[in-house]
């Protein structure tokens, strides 16, 4: 299932060295594919529902590995600051919570070193 969430925004994911962006790769290690399931699920849901809408946030983009044990979130704020402000906010931290009832997630904030292409 592929699923395509368009911002009303013109603020998308662009991964380039002058895009002075705070980018979370948040890797979550779950027990199996349903629990990878309810994972995506949820991350959708606060995804929509709350991170949106949130100031600094630019863009999620969330993976599941085909195994069915690892969920990654790779995320972009537009600054340090957005995303712990994000950490912050109440109805973010209930979706958090149950993340981590699912999960073992592993989160880092990332900046850009290099990028290379075929």
């Amino acid at each position: 299932m592929q699923r395509t969430t368009n911002n009303k925004r013109s603020l998308v994911t662009h991964i380039t060295l002058d895009n002075k962006v705070t980018t979370l790769i948040n890797v979550f290690v779950v027990a199996n594919a349903e629990a990878q399931d309810q994972l995506m699920e949820l991350l959708e849901e606060a995804t929509e529902k709350v991170m949106k809408h949130l100031p600094g946030f630019i863009s999620a983009n969330i993976h599941r590995s085909l195994d069915g044990t690892h969920v990654v979130n790779y995320a972009q704020w537009r600054d340090k600051e957005s995303f712990e402000n994000m950490l912050k906010n109440v109805e973010a931290k209930k979706h958090m919570e149950k993340a981590f009832e699912l999960s073992q997630p592993t989160p880092h904030l990332y900046e850009v070193v290099s990028i290379y292409h075929a």
